[in-house]
């Protein structure tokens, strides 16, 4: 099937109890699975958003900064990659964010996301290329 261009292409992301850490496992085209450190990407825009993602994570990261994050990446990759969609502010349409602790998973409302997206968009038309990363 990937052959004919017919491929998923899983990320999955959970909470081990037992090992009291977040876990991420990617998978590629033929099922391989490899389990990722910190944080992953798949799709075409993928490469750009690991590369913001390389410049924003911290493993000490509160949710809120996490989230914050996420939606820059998913900017830088839908400003790189025409496949990629990003937050439509004008339709109200927004990427779907959830949290995932020891307590469970959390979907953030539409709402959430949607002010984190405008306060992004706000500061992206005075900084085009997002947040700066400290050299050190």
């Amino acid at each position: 099937m990937a052959m004919q261009g017919l491929a998923v292409v899983p990320l999955f992301a959970g909470y081990d109890l037992d090992l009291g850490r977040g876990r991420i496992f990617s998978y590629d085209v033929t099922g391989g699975r490899s389990e990722e450190l910190g944080f992953a990407a798949t799709g075409s825009g993928s490469l750009f958003a690991k590369g913001s993602l390389k410049k924003l994570y911290r493993a000490d990261l509160s949710a809120e900064e996490a989230t914050t994050a996420v939606v820059q990446a998913l900017y830088d990759a839908a400003d790189d990659d025409s496949a990629t969609g990003g937050p439509d502010l004008t339709r109200g349409i927004f990427p779907i964010v959830g949290v995932i602790t020891e307590d469970g998973f959390r979907r953030l409302p539409d709402e959430e996301v949607g002010a984190l997206a405008r306060s992004i968009l706000d500061h992206r038309l005075e900084f085009p290329n997002g947040p700066r990363a400290g050299l050190l």
